[in-house]
């Protein structure tokens, strides 16, 4: 790789002196490469070869929506706290710019969603999510009440805070902290997990990659009337109505991730989850 685009966190990065380190490495060692500050100003036009991610698993995630449509990999430096996508220590920053620059990488793909919103049946706003969509309620409004469907079929009616549509990469996301399951983030499924069900029966199902999930929302009480929005990986907040449908299904493209290293997710989960060796 010789083409590089530095996309920075301009909060966890100030002043950018940790960009402005690999971008003078890089063309120390005959590569180009352009500093953006922040992933929301990631060029249109941006044409590169690799996307270099300076902060946490946040800052990937609004970095995939800006280059999976242009199939652009990248590789993070962590300067978060989890670093699931962003596993690059800054100590090792000049051993994996230089594996990079010898081409000794590997590619890994992560299924994304696409999420249509629908009201009185007309669309009204798309978007992608590398971890999930979430559907909740907004505010301090009372519970809200959810019917999912599966490939156009009932599968349930949640009375819930929400509900979280995940892929496999964000398994380690909210949908963990709903209680949701881990699953390796290079299968291809799709998560349903309601967010604090008023049912005991209310758990997590686990779907192929090719059903179509949509969640539409519906009155619970005459007296009440229904706020919610919706999240695409956190961002994108949309608000909801009563009978606003969202459809969401696999994405066609997917999010590239540059591994330098051959850790293995399992390894890396132990890691984060705290556990030791045994």
């Amino acid at each position: 790789m010789k083409r590089f685009i530095i996309v920075a966190n301009s909060t966890k990065d100030e002043n950018l002196i940790l960009a402005g380190e690999v971008q003078s490495y890089l063309q120390m060692h005959g590569a180009s490469a352009e500093i953006c500050a922040d992933a929301d100003n990631i060029p249109v036009d941006c044409s590169v070869e690799c996307a270099i991610v300076l902060g946490g698993d946040g800052t990937m995630l609004l970095a995939s929506s800006k280059l999976s449509e242009k199939g652009i990999p990248m590789i993070g430096i962590n300067l978060g706290t989890m670093g699931f996508m962003a596993d690059v220590d800054p100590r090792n920053m000049e051993e994996a710019l230089e594996c990079l620059l010898q081409d000794q990488y590997r590619v890994e793909e992560r299924m994304n969603l696409i999420g249509t919103i629908y009201h009185e049946g007309k669309e009204m706003a798309t978007a992608t999510a590398l971890n999930d969509i979430v559907i909740a309620r907004s505010g301090y409004s009372r519970i809200i009440c959810l019917r999912i469907y599966v490939n156009g079929e009932l599968l349930d009616v949640y009375e819930a805070d929400g509900v979280i549509i995940a892929t496999p990469t964000g398994s380690t996301a909210y949908n963990l902290s709903a209680g949701g399951p881990i699953v390796s983030p290079n299968a291809s499924l799709i998560l349903v997990t309601p967010v604090s069900p008023h049912s005991l029966t209310s758990k997590s199902v686990v779907f192929s990659a090719e059903d179509e999930i949509e969640v539409e929302i519906v009155p619970k009480r005459k007296s009440q009337k229904e706020e919610a929005f919706a999240t695409f990986d956190g961002r994108g907040y949309e608000e909801l109505q009563l009978e606003d449908r969202v459809r969401i299904r696999r994405a066609l493209k997917p999010t590239r991730l540059v591994k330098i290293y051959q850790t293995s997710f399992y390894e890396i989960l132990r890691s984060k989850m705290g556990e030791s060796n045994r």
